[in-house]
């Protein structure tokens, strides 16, 4: 940093602070990464200062020219990358994408099925708390209560009785595969709009790791610094003839001025993303998660469905006599960075959370392998075994420490 330090030493010192907070702890939330240091100079960049309104070529501001081709850049890397007709990166966020899909071929009070929040869905699915379940009538599916894994016969009969607009196909905490064209059989069944919503996945899918949800669905929505590794800023998918309705969606519709630094950014993820280095990591990140999920499970844990196919591993703590909460804020004290998250077993108990959502992306990153899987979930079970006793804890932040600077993440 040059001038930050200068112009506002408080602030430059929390950047460092948090810069040594990241290299010093395990980043286990499924919902973060470490980016390449490139995305974060193209969010640094002089495009933060360009103000953009429209679309390429059609803006409504002079001096767009350099703002256009890097938004176009970003477009034509993105379709390469998922072989999708269509491509909107202007979104500020995943939520953001998911209204103007809502907003694009739906009208106020239209129908939608979804996931449920505590059954891993996310708050954009029309929970209670969201706008948008005020905008549109949601009903929600649910996973098995026994297998905690979706079922997709009870999907197809509450779709034909509830004869839904649009149906979403897509999780923030659900660590097994969802089989996309069993979704698009019941869409199709029932006339609904598809969405797939692969925010978490959106890089396991980038790299082919996973089954694609382009071919089978309408609409596609991600977001680019989970498993994509890039900056901030959701991402749409769409097939063509949907094209224009989104453009209106997002703009004027939901966003006025597009961030074009963070446009930037994806560009930069989507050119890296090809390359072979991008595949082989992601890879490794559903490697490191089934390591992850036996370890744990061999320490007694119990895993949510019962194991991974993504780079989530989702565990009961309960058995292990405490709550989401605490557990969350233990495994903090002593340098392991993670999140209470709601299971099945909480959707009829008001206020309980007694899960901990568990994500291998950003320690994967760090280069972190299979005996690192081991040592964490070592890490996980003697931080909630130490029953707040300080002393233990110190000797395990000692070896959360150590296995942290044995794996910098940019130093």
């Amino acid at each position: 940093m040059q001038y930050l330090p200068q112009d506002d030493p408080v602030v430059a010192e929390l950047i460092q602070r948090e810069e040594t907070r990241i290299e010093n702890t395990l980043d286990l939330i499924a919902a973060e990464n470490h980016s390449p240091l490139s995305v974060a100079e193209a969010l640094g960049s002089i495009f933060n200062t360009k103000t953009i309104e429209g679309y390429p070529g059609k803006r409504f501001h002079a001096g767009c020219e350099n703002a256009d081709e890097v938004e176009n850049l970003a477009i034509e890397r993105a379709k390469e990358l998922f072989g999708a007709e269509y491509v909107n990166v202007q979104p500020h966020s995943g939520t953001s994408s998911n209204l103007a899909v809502y907003f694009s071929v739906l009208k106020p009070g239209d129908r939608i099925l979804a996931m449920s929040l505590p059954h891993g869905g996310h708050l954009s699915h029309g929970h209670q708390a969201s706008i948008t379940s005020k905008c549109f009538n949601f009903k929600h599916y649910t996973v098995n209560t026994e297998t905690e894994l979706l079922d997709y016969d009870q999907i197809r009969e509450m779709a034909l009785e509830f004869k839904p607009n649009m149906i979403v196909a897509g999780a923030s905490a659900y660590p097994r595969l969802i089989d996309y064209q069993a979704m698009s059989e019941v869409a199709k069944e029932v006339g609904a709009y598809l969405l797939a919503d692969v925010a978490h996945l959106g890089g396991l899918v980038a790299a082919g790791v996973i089954p694609s949800p382009v071919p089978h669905c309408d609409f596609v929505t991600f977001t680019c610094y989970k498993t994509m590794m890039g900056g901030r800023g959701g991402v749409i998918l769409s097939r063509e003839k949907y094209g224009a309705k989104l453009n209106r969606a997002i703009f004027p519709g939901c966003q006025g001025t597009s961030a074009v630094n963070m446009i930037a950014a994806k560009a930069v993820i989507f050119k890296l993303a090809l390359e072979p280095e991008f595949k082989a990591i992601q890879q490794k990140t559903i490697e490191n998660a089934h390591s992850l999920a036996s370890e744990l499970e061999k320490r007694g844990f119990r895993l949510v469905t019962g194991g991974t196919d993504n780079h989530q591993v989702i565990i009961d703590v309960t058995q292990k006599g405490v709550s989401g909460a605490k557990a969350e804020k233990v495994m903090e004290s002593v340098g392991l960075i993670a999140n209470r998250n709601m299971i099945p077993a909480d959707a009829d108990k008001k206020g309980s959370i007694s899960g901990i959502r568990l994500g291998t992306a950003g320690i994967t990153v760090r280069k972190m392998a299979e005996p690192e899987m081991a040592g964490i979930a070592a890490l996980i079970d003697d931080t909630l075994k130490a029953d707040g006793n300080r002393e233990e804890l110190d000797k395990v932040a000692e070896r959360v420490l150590d296995l942290a600077g044995r794996f910098p993440v940019y130093k």
